[in-house]
C-alpha cells in the first residue's frame, strides 16, 4: 500500500475525479483546463494504478467499469476532505476572499429566506458565488458528493435520513389552503367536503408527494387532483380563473397574495407544520468559510 500512496499525488486523484463525474476524457480535460493528451496520460496512469481500464468504450460513448464505479463517492470524499483540510488551516474573510458556496432548496425557501442572503452575500462578500440548485429526489447525495454545502429542507420529509449529517432548524410554517380571489364557490370558510370535492392543484417541490398530501392521505381524505406543478412559486398563479384549490406554505401564500390574486383560508383539517432545516457534511463544521455561510443564513432565518 505504501508503494502505490508514494506513485499518488493530488494532481492525480482531480483527474480520476473530473473522468469519474464526465465519463469523457476530453470533457475531463476541459473541465480541469488541460490538453487532452496530458488528460489521456492521467488515465493511463490510473489504469496502471488500480490495474482496471476504469473506462470503456460502450458504443459512441464511454462507461464506467465496475471499480470505478465504486471509486466515483469515494473520490468525492477524500478530494472534499482535502479542501476542508486546507480551508481549516486559512482564515476566512468575507470582504475579500473568494469562494463557491452551492445550496439546494426549493424556490419556496429561495423566495422566503434565500433572497435576502444572496442581497446580504452581494454586500458583506462581493467575491462570494451562491448557487442554488433545486433539491435531489436523494436529499443528501450532493452533501455524500461533496456537490452542495448545504441543504435546506423540511425535518418532516427526510424523517430519521439526515442523522450522519451536522444540521440545525431554520424556520416553521404552517399549511394554508389558496384560492382565487374571485373564486366563485368557496367562501370565507371552507367544509372538509367542500375541500374534497373541488378541483386541486397539487404543488410538490420537485418530490412528490408533498407533506400536506402524504397527511391528507393519512386520514383517507380523497383530492381530485387536476393539475399539478413541481414549483412552489409558480402555484399560486395558476389558480386565477379556476376552481382549483392549492394547499401551500403560509409564509409563500402571503409574499404572493397580492401578485397572483388569490386568497387564504384555514385548512378543514388540522395539518401539521414543517421546520425547515439546514444540513451540511460534518467534514465543513470547522471550516471558516462555512461557518460564515451558516451563520448568516441562520441569522437571516432567526428574523423571519
Amino acid at each position: 500500500m505504501r508503494t502505490k500512496l508514494n506513485r499518488i499525488d493530488l494532481n492525480l486523484l482531480v483527474g480520476l475525479d473530473a473522468l469519474l463525474s464526465e465519463r469523457s476524457v476530453s470533457r475531463a480535460a476541459k473541465q480541469l483546463s488541460v490538453g487532452q493528451p496530458a488528460m489521456s496520460g492521467t488515465l493511463s496512469r490510473l489504469r496502471k494504478l488500480f490495474d482496471d481500464p476504469l473506462l470503456v468504450r460502450d458504443g459512441s460513448s464511454m462507461t464506467l467499469t465496475p471499480l470505478a464505479e465504486s471509486l466515483t463517492y469515494l473520490v468525492h470524499d477524500i478530494l472534499g476532505s482535502i479542501e476542508t483540510l486546507v480551508a481549516v488551516r486559512a482564515p476566512f474573510d468575507a470582504a475579500t476572499d473568494t469562494r463557491t458556496f452551492t445550496i439546494h432548496a426549493s424556490d419556496y425557501v429561495t423566495l422566503v429566506l434565500l433572497r435576502s442572503f444572496i442581497r446580504t452575500a452581494a454586500d458583506q462578500a462581493p467575491n462570494v458565488r451562491i448557487n442554488i440548485a433545486p433539491p435531489q429526489a436523494n436529499y443528501f447525495d450532493p452533501l455524500r458528493e461533496a456537490q452542495a454545502d448545504l441543504v435546506i429542507i423540511p425535518r418532516e420529509i427526510v424523517g430519521h435520513g439526515g442523522t450522519a449529517y451536522a444540521g440545525t432548524p431554520l424556520f416553521t410554517d404552517r399549511h394554508i389552503c389558496v384560492v382565487a380571489t374571485d373564486h366563485p364557490v368557496v367562501g370565507d370558510v371552507m367544509s372538509r367536503e367542500q375541500f374534497s370535492a373541488l378541483p386541486h392543484l397539487s404543488a410538490t417541490g420537485g418530490i412528490p408527494p408533498s407533506f400536506a398530501e402524504t397527511q391528507l392521505d393519512a386520514i383517507s381524505l380523497p383530492l381530485r387532483i387536476e393539475a399539478s406543478t413541481t414549483s412552489y412559486l409558480a402555484a399560486p398563479f395558476l389558480l386565477e380563473g379556476t376552481q382549483m384549490v392549492a394547499v401551500l406554505y403560509e409564509r409563500l401564500a402571503r409574499a404572493l397574495r397580492d401578485s397572483a390574486g388569490i386568497r387564504l383560508l384555514e385548512p378543514p383539517v388540522p395539518l401539521a407544520p414543517i421546520t425547515e432545516m439546514m444540513y451540511w457534511h460534518p467534514r465543513h463544521s470547522d471550516d471558516p468559510g462555512h461557518r460564515w455561510l451558516r451563520r448568516e443564513v441562520r441569522r437571516l432565518a432567526e428574523q423571519l
